[in-house]
């Protein structure tokens, strides 16, 4: 059988795959009927399906497949009215020995487009080139240079956005881009404004305002989920958090300090979305926008990217809870 990736298997077609176990539920139907709802992945596509009580594989599923691990399979890909699903042929798990045959366990997993290391080494030149403050450029770069290892593996989210390795280093370099560009628009279109906007402040508050995150998700072979803090506490709070830990090894100014902390709590704006406080600075705005439209340009592109109906407009059962237009000759 030739191997391919699940990804890019056509319906009915058979063939080799290494894809990882995401999930696994148990559940019993309307009549009491017990299964398993399984499901497998690569990076790019996801299959979930039951296993029925009467399944030749129903006992190995309940003692053996566990949820996390690498697994090679046999299996044909069938497009069926409830979704896709694998009739699976063989299956056990991956071993190191098949990376000859290209066992990649990355490439199980859904990660950013990007390299990491380019993304962080962008982000660190923009805050050495763009923030003219010492003090405030060495608080980024020291938050940026103690996390660094976590932000190339981190998701920004557990759904809707960047829901992927290295995706908090991708949305955070993207939210950043834009604040640069809306931060010197708006010094050139209000020179007069008093105090002046601070220009480095909105990138420092763009490289942070989602820093806490690295400690509100936790990842693990299952996925991605809450730690008891991020529960608890969340990340922008955390985010304010790891701010006055780096400050308190640096002498900064108290005021700066106190705008760079609003920046970080106030970025979501609303208190349904978990902010404390509105932004209340201007640069505090254009964190706020940069960082919700590149949330929600991201969601519509998945949304456009993920639709399988015809025609020209999209469910509405989607992140955003809305209709988006796709063209007349879709």
């Amino acid at each position: 059988m030739p191997i391919v990736r699940l990804s890019e298997m056509t319906p009915d077609q058979e063939a080799d795959l290494f894809v990882q176990l995401s999930a696994k539920e148990e559940l019993t139907t309307r009549n009491g009927k017990p299964y398993f709802k399984v499901a497998f992945r690569d990076a790019d596509r996801e299959v979930s399906f039951p296993i029925w009580d009467n399944s030749p594989w129903a006992a190995d599923c309940r003692d053996s497949w566990t949820p996390g691990s690498f697994y090679k399979l046999r299996a044909a890909y069938r497009e069926t009215d409830y979704g896709p699903q694998l009739d699976i042929r063989k299956i056990r798990e991956a071993t190191d020995s098949d990376a000859a045959d290209g066992f990649d366990p990355g490439a199980c997993r859904p990660q950013s487009r990007f390299d990491p290391t380019a993304m962080f080494d962008e982000l660190r030149s923009i805050v050495r080139e763009k923030i003219d403050n010492p003090r405030l450029a060495q608080l980024v770069e020291s938050i940026l240079e103690s996390n660094r290892e976590v932000l190339m593996t981190h998701p920004a989210a557990r759904h809707n956005h960047h829901a992927y390795a290295a995706g908090l280093l991708e949305h955070t370099l993207s939210v950043t881009r834009t604040s640069v560009f809306l931060a010197e628009k708006y010094a050139d279109y209000y020179p007069d404004m008093q105090p002046p906007l601070d220009r480095g402040m909105v990138v420092a508050g763009a490289v942070l305002h989602d820093v806490g995150k690295v400690r509100e998700l936790a990842q693990d072979v299952e996925g991605t989920s809450y730690t008891a803090e991020g529960s608890m506490i969340g990340h922008m709070l955390q985010g304010r958090d790891m701010v006055r830990e780096a400050a308190a090894e640096i002498d900064i100014d108290a005021e700066m300090l106190l705008r760079l902390e609003h920046l970080v709590i106030a970025h979501q704006r609303l208190p349904e979305w978990g902010s404390p406080k509105p932004p209340m600075t201007p640069e505090a705005l254009i964190v706020h926008y940069a960082d919700d439209l590149d949330a929600k340009y991201h969601m519509m592109y998945a949304i456009l990217r993920d639709e399988k109906n015809a025609g020209p407009m999209t469910s509405k059962k989607n992140v955003l809870m809305q209709q988006v237009f796709r063209g007349l000759d879709v």
